[in-house]
């Protein structure tokens, strides 16, 4: 997966995009699905901002975190991220067979 990484009012040095791409890669191991994810950093006054958009099939995911740091808030963004990510996967899980097995319906062969 590419980390398309953009900055506004920042210049993105190598080191930052690196760091941004290894904290979202992060992503890939819990949601195979993932088409592209975008990632912009910015910088107002004091105020280090990142967000991202996951594009997955169907509706794609938003994140954004503020810090002092623009490494404090791109760990914080990864963590947002993978939260949501994880709770679409759970989302996505068939739970009619689950409940099936509980009332003590058997499955057609």
């Amino acid at each position: 997966m590419r980390v398309n990484t953009s900055g506004h009012h920042v210049e993105v040095t190598p080191a930052l995009r690196s760091y941004a791409e290894r904290k979202l890669g992060r992503i890939l191991r819990r949601f195979d699905r993932v088409i592209r994810v975008t990632c912009t950093l910015t910088v107002d006054k004091l105020r280090h901002r990142a967000e991202s958009t996951v594009h997955l099939r169907g509706p794609a995911i938003h994140a954004a975190a503020v810090a002092g740091d623009m490494y404090a808030a791109i760990d914080a963004l990864a963590d947002k991220l993978d939260r949501r990510v994880r709770q679409r996967k759970e989302r996505l899980q068939d739970h009619h067979a689950i409940e099936a097995q509980k009332h003590g319906f058997a499955s057609a062969p």
